[in-house]
């Protein structure tokens, strides 16, 4: 017979191997194959599960980020946590790398191209082969390095600036940010040849770090800026972010601030596991109504009690109690009488001890049966009440 046992072995059976040699040992070069192949085919897939959805999620957060602050026309790439940023001639290279750096996950953020970059390095030629263009000046390389480090008691900056009247100033405001009991420690220097072209950045990094829990800091070793340490928000590692770029442009930035996460609550295995216990429950245990009224049907009274026992089993979470109809009245009455019988087993449930708002009753009218009603087992299973989470 077609689709026997017979012949679906038969169908299925491969053609039977010569008695040459060649048919006895063509299995064990499959296997041999196999065992070649298969190990390639996981690692390749486990490098594309491990690396590719984090550098898409990074560069695609990025972009959003850039886009928002209305930065557009500018490429980010990722080498693992590690961005490069491609600004268009004429953009805010520094704008852009500050951007990026600031995003949640990203370790560094350099750039090429930009505003920085002058005219002349511009390559006219469209056949030419594009190479990358230094985004640093003279000026920028000659910067000293300089650190800043804020704990819970002391504020400790080492940095060099331009002028008396500059480290003067800085001092000052420096001293305006020092909470109560707070020491400063001012290693602040002058030297007009490697002095920050732009100190008003130093104090706005102090201004961002000013919410950190614990120790905070920046420094800058002549290429590379690093933030590390906690701050309370992710608008305060975004500042700090955009006040390093903006002190030493053309720096790769390393934004390793970090920001506390919420913790979640722990959920209890009953309230893990109480949507499909609840399910469940609903399978096995019906609540059918008498014809045309809202009272529980005599045999459905214990479910009702069931659910109430697991109700109570988890407490943070809400349910629906959505009553339903046959189809022998009206819709005008089945409405109602629906919304009569959800109510009904409500009001059995806060009786039990059920919190009433953790339910909402619904009444669902002749709308979702869940048997024909052209017979009376069929209208007697539609004749219900029930309880799901939303």
């Amino acid at each position: 017979m077609p689709g026997s046992p017979d012949e679906s072995r038969s169908d299925n059976t491969p053609a039977a191997t010569t008695s040459t040699g060649l048919g006895r040992r063509r299995p064990a070069l499959v296997w041999v194959l196999a065992a070649l192949i298969v190990p390639v085919l996981l690692t390749a897939v486990l490098i594309a599960v491990r690396t590719g959805p984090t550098e898409d999620d990074l560069r695609d957060r990025s972009l959003a980020a850039l886009d928002a602050r209305g930065i557009t026309g500018v490429q980010v790439d990722f080498s693992g946590r590690d961005a490069t940023v491609v600004v268009p001639a004429g953009g805010d290279a520094t704008e852009a790398r500050a951007v990026v750096a600031a995003v949640d996950g990203v370790r560094t953020a350099s750039t090429r191209g930009g505003s920085n970059v002058a005219q002349s390095e511009v390559t006219a030629d469209p056949t030419a082969t594009p190479t990358e263009t230094p985004t640093t000046t003279e000026e920028e390389v000659a910067i000293a390095p300089f650190a800043v480090t804020r704990t819970e008691d002391s504020l400790t900056v080492q940095a060099v600036v331009r002028d008396q009247a500059t480290k003067d100033s800085v001092a000052k405001e420096i001293d305006g940010l020092l909470t109560e009991g707070m020491k400063f420690d001012n290693q602040l220097s002058v030297d007009p040849a490697a002095g920050l072209p732009n100190p008003a950045a130093l104090t706005a990094l102090l201004q961002a770090l000013s919410s950190a829990a614990g120790e905070a800091s920046v420094k800058y070793d002549g290429a590379t800026v690093t933030l590390s340490g906690k701050v309370a928000d992710q608008a305060s590692k975004a500042t700090a972010a955009r006040a390093a770029a903006t002190a030493v442009p053309g720096a790769v930035i390393a934004n390793q601030l970090q920001v506390p996460t919420a913790d979640k609550p722990k959920v209890s295995e009953a309230c893990q596991t109480f949507e499909a216990r609840l399910a469940r429950l609903m399978t096995q245990n019906k609540i059918v109504f008498l014809s045309g009224t809202a009272i529980v049907n005599e045999a459905s009274r214990p479910s009702v009690v069931r659910a109430a026992s697991l109700l109570k089993s988890c407490d943070s979470v809400e349910v629906e109690v959505g009553g339903h109809t046959d189809n022998l009245g009206s819709p005008a009455t089945s409405l109602p009488l629906s919304q009569q019988r959800a109510d009904a087993v409500k009001a059995t449930l806060v009786r039990l001890g059920v919190p009433a708002e953790r339910i909402t009753s619904r009444g669902y009218g002749e709308t979702r049966p869940v048997a024909p009603n052209t017979t009376s087992a069929g209208r007697i299973a539609n004749r219900r009440v029930e309880i799901r989470v939303p």
